[in-house]
């Protein structure tokens, strides 16, 4: 593993976009296999394994549009997003590295810019690559974007304080990309899921009314 870790280190010295990418790549296609296998196991939960239908098969197919949203997306925009913010927040707003101010300020643009945008482009670039029409995209967006943004909104800000208060810039998309393995397995799972009732809680007038009580306390 030491080993591993050198290399690594030596891979980012000498080629850190492609570095970043190529393990962003692998990272999004591991985690598009765990969603499948978790779609597959709570939708039949009590599958007959002898029957060769019920056995558990991964679609590479999904997994290679997923891993190249990790490769052309995730990676190099990652890459430059985390750098530009460390310098954004310490050259323009003046504020001290690693104080809770800077920390603040790093996980609320990255929670309201970043977020947002790479929820938008992956569901987006998701239904495309699916093969439909524009207006089944806008559909899907507005389907699956507010959910996961909620139910992200509850477990990144959390990682993203650890990250920006103890990570080196250089290694912050490398940790970003390791809770990525479950963050895309999430998000494949919420895109899979369809239609699925739950989704449309969201949405609904209850769920906007909790939200509005909320904001009145």
């Amino acid at each position: 593993m030491f080993k591993l870790w050198k290399w690594y280190q030596r891979c980012l010295s000498a080629h850190p976009v492609k570095t970043q990418v190529i393990s962003s790549g692998f990272l999004w296609g591991v985690g598009d296999i765990a969603a499948q296998y978790i779609t597959h196991s709570t939708a039949k939960p009590h599958l007959q394994y002898l029957d060769d239908d019920a056995r558990f098969k991964i679609n590479w197919k999904r997994v290679a549009i997923t891993s190249t949203f990790g490769f052309s997306f995730v990676g190099p925009v990652g890459h430059f997003w985390y750098e530009g913010l460390d310098k954004f927040i310490r050259l323009k707003l003046k504020l001290q590295p690693k104080s809770p101010s800077f920390v603040a300020a790093k996980v609320a643009m990255d929670g309201f810019i970043f977020g947002p945008f790479d929820l938008f482009v992956f569901f987006t670039y998701m239904g495309f690559s699916a093969g439909k029409s524009v207006a089944q995209v806008k559909e899907d967006v507005k389907r699956d974007f507010l959910p996961a943004f909620i139910l992200e909104g509850g477990i990144w800000p959390i990682v993203q304080i650890a990250n920006f208060r103890y990570i080196p810039v250089r290694y912050q998309l490398l940790y970003v990309n390791v809770f990525c393995l479950l963050d895309s397995a999430f998000l494949s799972w919420i895109e899979q899921q369809k239609d699925a009732h739950w989704k449309k809680w969201f949405t609904s007038s209850q769920f906007l009314k909790e939200r509005g009580d909320q904001g009145e306390l």
